[in-house]
């Protein structure tokens, strides 16, 4: 049977069928079967396919943002991936990943607990009009950074591995402290906890992944010297993957972020992660960044 015919047997079948078929697929999978007939663009579009790839909670999540209609589950899950619901009066945001369809949160500046936090001396808040919440924490000088955050892992999608990331960048007038100081970035469940360092000058990691190597030049006096032939252009600079980590990266909302570790959730019982930047041990005044959460999401392994 020819790939045509085997397509057009699969047609005769009732569209629940097909329906329920393509639910044991991937969103992007279904988006691609559904250009193959209008059949199968009509069990594509159903909301029995997509309620499948909409987390089981998503109504209480739903109902703890603003009121909202759409025609049909599948623009709710679209919806879902394109712009994260604000939950616990703001404190919080939820979204769906892109690829999967697993769960991402990002805990507000104001959800975290910062040492010092509210206190002006050491750091303020503010409005910003780039950042998804009301307000984010500006550091203006301390000597003693911590930043910690925690997450039950029962509200996150099992069997899935996540990454935690601070989301942060410099203020108008630039930060200090940061240019050689190393931060150490944690990420714990049940006592089990997962400890580097990484710096947050975005600068500097730039200079340190892309190292250009000066070409010498020479002079011998006034002798003229010979004729050489002209060298091939060097190639660009290569990333150096190991830095990847440890610098900064811009995020496609125009702010940074870093990775401070990543777990395994196994959706066997509800646990809670602990994620946590420090910078206590070198006494060294710091400052000029600002703050708007850490973000916990699925990491997509890359392909061997």
């Amino acid at each position: 049977m020819s790939m045509v015919e085997a397509i057009l047997d699969f047609n005769n079948l009732p569209e629940g069928c097909i329906a329920n078929v393509l639910s044991f697929t991937s969103p992007k999978d279904v988006c691609r079967l559904s250009l193959v007939s209008s059949t199968f663009r009509s069990a594509a579009d159903s909301d029995a396919v997509w309620d499948r790839f909409l987390p089981s909670d998503y109504d209480t999540l739903i109902s703890q943002s603003s009121s909202f209609s759409l025609p049909s589950k599948k623009h709710l899950y679209l919806f879902l991936t394109q712009k994260p619901l604000l939950l616990d009066d703001g404190k919080k945001s939820f979204q769906l990943d892109k690829i999967y369809g697993k769960k991402c949160y990002m805990l507000s500046a104001r959800a975290l607990f910062i040492v010092w936090g509210d206190t002006p001396r050491y750091w303020r808040w503010i409005s910003l009009p780039d950042a998804r919440f009301a307000e984010v924490a500006e550091l203006v000088s301390v000597c003693w950074l911590e930043i910690r955050g925690w997450i039950n892992s029962g509200m996150l999608s099992p069997d899935t591995l996540y990454g935690a990331y601070i989301v942060f960048k410099p203020s108008s007038a630039g930060t200090y402290g940061f240019d050689y100081q190393s931060i150490e970035v944690s990420i714990g469940i049940d006592g089990d906890t997962q400890r580097r360092t990484v710096f947050l000058d975005g600068e500097r990691g730039r200079r340190l992944r892309y190292r250009i190597v000066p070409r010498r030049a020479g002079f011998l006096g006034t002798v003229e010297a010979p004729q050489l032939p002209t060298p091939a252009p060097a190639p660009a600079p290569a990333p150096t993957p190991h830095l990847d980590h440890q610098h900064p990266k811009e995020r496609g909302d125009g702010w940074l972020e870093v990775e401070l570790g990543v777990f395994f959730n196994d959706g066997q019982e509800d646990r809670e992660v602990e994620m946590a930047v420090s910078e206590v041990k070198s006494g060294d005044w710091k400052g000029g960044l600002l703050v708007q959460g850490i973000e916990i999401r699925p990491k997509l392994l890359p392909l061997n």
